[in-house]
């Protein structure tokens, strides 16, 4: 099924606009060409797809109405407040006066409230992820473990007097750096 060339008689293959010998315009062969092959439709138009445009509003104007309709459903009465109950005497009740000097005093016996070092652990971990210097920190009575691969790191040093300060006021005392197979690089105290 090839076209011939009408100026020098070469034949073509059909879909060349021109001859790839001499450059003649080839005849429009649109009839032939236009049912070979492909999966076209006969009598398809090149339009828009009409039915799924209208689909597609009809779904978007449901969940508009969706939401727009939704807060009708909901209760606007306003929360009643609990009403204070009145002795019955009829007298106001009046709350206990308390003793200021005491709230303030701890408990005879009682220990002192034991410091948080979950915070300052997390800042040590978030510093060593930022200066890429991965490792784990964890806390074990009153020392800090970091097991890292960059314990030798010139880095790490510097990063953890920055954080020592903080390590301290959360309770914490000493501070080990192990590699991953858990060996001691370097211990100091805070």
């Amino acid at each position: 099924m090839s076209a011939t060339c009408p100026a020098c008689g070469v034949a073509v293959v059909p879909g060349y606009v021109k001859c790839p010998k001499c450059g003649a315009v080839m005849p429009s062969t649109r009839a032939a060409t236009s049912g070979a092959g492909g999966t076209a439709v006969a009598g398809a138009s090149g339009g828009p797809p009409v039915a799924a445009f209208v689909v597609g509003g009809v779904v978007a104007l449901g969940i508009v109405l969706f939401f727009a309709l939704r807060k009708g459903g909901a209760s606007e009465e306003p929360a009643t407040q609990p009403q204070a109950e009145v002795p019955a005497e009829g007298q106001p009740a009046t709350a206990p006066e308390l003793d200021p000097t005491a709230a303030l005093a701890p408990a005879p016996g009682s220990a002192a409230v034991a410091r948080d070092p979950s915070t300052s652990v997390g800042a040590l971990d978030r510093a060593l992820k930022k200066e890429r210097l991965w490792g784990t920190v964890s806390v074990s009575g009153g020392r800090v473990d970091v097991r890292s691969a960059s314990c030798g790191d010139p880095g790490m040093k510097p990063l953890i007097d920055a954080n020592a300060s903080a390590l301290r006021d959360g309770g914490l005392t000493q501070l080990r750096c192990l590699e991953q197979s858990g060996a001691v690089v370097f211990e100091r105290d805070l």
